[in-house]
């Protein structure tokens, strides 16, 4: 944990007023936090801080799907048009391909965030459809043809939320409610869209201007309906630890559907990254671990776990558009699940050039 406490000091050096990391290994908890949960009024950061975990829901849209997959009322292989009829264009894109990213869907948030602070202040109050912002993707056209490549989209889980809804009748906040959050009994885990507020004592959130030298913006209030079913989670460390464990060890989906969770290919050229089905499977120096990233206006999140779920990390960090923070609070995985130092932990982390929202603008 020395290792951990390290890693997210430099985080905070690199700008990020605070951070946090707990593990669950094996029944023991293991947790610190260094900085500030609010600059305002100059709390420091909790280790039981809630905070927005953006693309962490992706895992949770993906488990409530394949719970309907085992139920028979949705096939991984069948075209979304079966479900949705007219809503993309191009009839061969399965739902399975959007489960992997491989659609070939434009992400909409490229356009949305090319310029951040002024990307965000347009949305943050705003209600869309998801039907609003998948006719956004589909005025650029395909990227790719379905299943050629795997190219990171938040609409392919738009669409995933989308078709939760149209299947179960039901919005998605229900049935992540019934089906994940009650029988794990996730007390600080909340989808509260189209709400703006963060419930219970929470890390404020803070995004970094474009522009070097601006004040951090505040944008802890916020409705995330940009994100919807693919980043509008609120969880905390412990809620997420119990979480991916819960999943990896097999109790919230049959050994049929977390198999096919769990069939990753490469998601980068670096060899130590690789995407399932709304799963990532990083490599780290001791271990594979399982889990997902998460980038939300304010918010950096890791939530991993070992195959067997034993041995469980979730960090944050309370900034954003900042990818050197990104990376460095990656470094928490390596000393946390291997032991490494600070220098080898971050060393050892692939650099992260796009991330969870409009992965193709650079965050410097």
């Amino acid at each position: 944990m020395r290792a951990v406490q390290e890693v997210l000091r430099q985080a905070v050096e690199q700008g990020a007023p605070g951070g946090l990391t707990r593990v669950d290994s094996d029944g023991v908890v293991y947790g610190t936090a260094v900085g500030l949960g609010d600059t305002a009024a100059g709390e420091r950061m909790r280790i039981g801080n809630r905070f927005r975990v953006g693309s962490v829901t992706k895992t949770f849209s993906t488990v409530v799907l394949m719970q309907l997959v085992a139920e028979g009322r949705v096939d991984l292989d069948a075209p979304v048009g079966d479900h949705l009829p007219g809503l993309l264009p191009d009839g061969r894109v399965t739902v399975r391909h959007l489960l992997r990213h491989r659609s070939g869907l434009w992400d909409y948030t490229n356009d949305m965030f090319a310029r951040t602070v002024p990307g965000f202040e347009a949305v943050r109050d705003e209600v869309f459809t998801m039907e609003e912002l998948v006719k956004r993707s589909v005025a650029h056209g395909p990227t790719a043809e379905p299943g050629a490549a795997y190219q990171y989209s938040n609409t392919n889980f738009v669409v995933v939320g989308m078709i939760i809804e149209k299947v179960t009748g039901n919005p998605a906040a229900e049935e992540y409610r019934k089906r994940i959050i009650e029988p794990l009994d996730l007390r600080h885990t909340h989808y509260v869209h189209p709400g703006t507020t963060v419930p219970g004592r929470h890390s404020r959130g803070y995004l970094r201007p474009d522009e070097a030298g601006q004040p951090l913006v505040d944008s802890t209030e916020q409705t995330v309906s940009w994100g919807q079913t693919a980043g509008a989670m609120i969880s905390n460390a412990a809620d997420l630890n119990r979480f991916t464990s819960a999943l990896l060890g097999g109790e919230l989906l049959a050994p049929e559907q977390l198999a096919e969770m769990l069939a990753t290919t490469p998601s980068d050229s670096t060899g130590k990254r690789f995407y399932g089905l709304g799963l990532r499977r990083y490599d780290l120096s001791c271990v594979s671990v399982y889990g997902h990233t998460g980038t939300v206006q304010g918010y950096y999140t890791y939530a991993f776990t070992t195959r067997d779920g034993s041995r469980s990390v979730a960090s944050s960090a309370n900034t954003s558009n900042n990818g050197t923070v990104n990376t460095t609070l990656g470094g928490t995985l390596e000393a946390a699940f291997c032991g490494t130092d600070r220098a080898a932990a971050v060393d050892r982390t692939p650099k992260t050039l796009r991330e969870d929202i409009a992965p193709n603008v650079r965050t410097r």
